[in-house]
């Protein structure tokens, strides 16, 4: 048995390159089902400052880009990516661009029972695909539901304050450790990996670490 190596993930559920990047990483590993990733995923806002009821999506989009055709360009390499990777990004459906806080704190929760990577997967579907406002907490209670934790308990959580002040810490932890976008991957505590790496990288990567010959 060789040992785990941490690899850990910031990025935020929102984030379309996160989408792209996770695919990407999925792939390889599917590639190297003995990969010595133990994954974590932590906390980035893209927007902190997002109302916590969240703003109409092309309100957002045309403010952040100074109109609807810069939104447009600002966005084709994304959809030329997700294509690539073979995700479908149901953009035309969606309707707010969420406080992604609350999405944070079920991530968060899922990961104490083990269910963290699940919890991101279903997220990610729930806005991307589904286009859900994932700011919502009864979507949140379901996208709980659906991946086996207590809907109920994570309902009753997000009445609360639980754990608000710690996903801001971590989130502002990322950034002064010099995390200015996402997805940021850190591979063992040492090697930073910035954006939507194609599975190759990955490959490489993952041969490198276990002594592995490529060929």
């Amino acid at each position: 048995m060789r040992d785990p190596i941490k690899l850990d993930i910031m990025s935020d559920p929102i984030c379309p390159w996160c989408y792209i990047g996770k695919a990407h990483l999925d792939k390889a590993l599917a590639q190297r089902p003995d990969h010595p990733f133990v994954i974590e995923w932590h906390p980035f806002q893209l927007n902190p400052d997002m109302p916590a009821g969240g703003m109409d999506r092309r309100d957002y989009l045309e403010g952040k880009f100074g109109g609807k055709e810069a939104a447009v360009r600002a966005y084709a390499p994304v959809v030329e990516h997700a294509e690539k990777a073979g995700l479908n990004i149901n953009f035309e459906a969606m309707q707010r661009t969420p406080n992604t806080l609350n999405a944070h704190r079920l991530i968060h929760w899922s990961g104490i029972e083990g269910r963290q990577t699940a919890a991101v997967s279903a997220l990610f579907k729930a806005y991307f695909v589904d286009a859900r406002d994932i700011g919502d907490a009864e979507v949140l209670a379901d996208i709980a539901d659906s991946i086996e934790m207590d809907a109920a308990v994570v309902a009753k959580l997000l009445l609360t304050d639980e754990d608000i002040q710690a996903i801001r810490d971590r989130d502002a932890h990322s950034r002064q450790m010099g995390i200015s976008s996402v997805p940021t991957f850190i591979v063992g505590n040492q090697h930073a990996v910035p954006g939507a790496q194609p599975p190759a990288l990955w490959l490489k990567v993952i041969d490198e670490l276990t002594g592995a010959d490529p060929s």
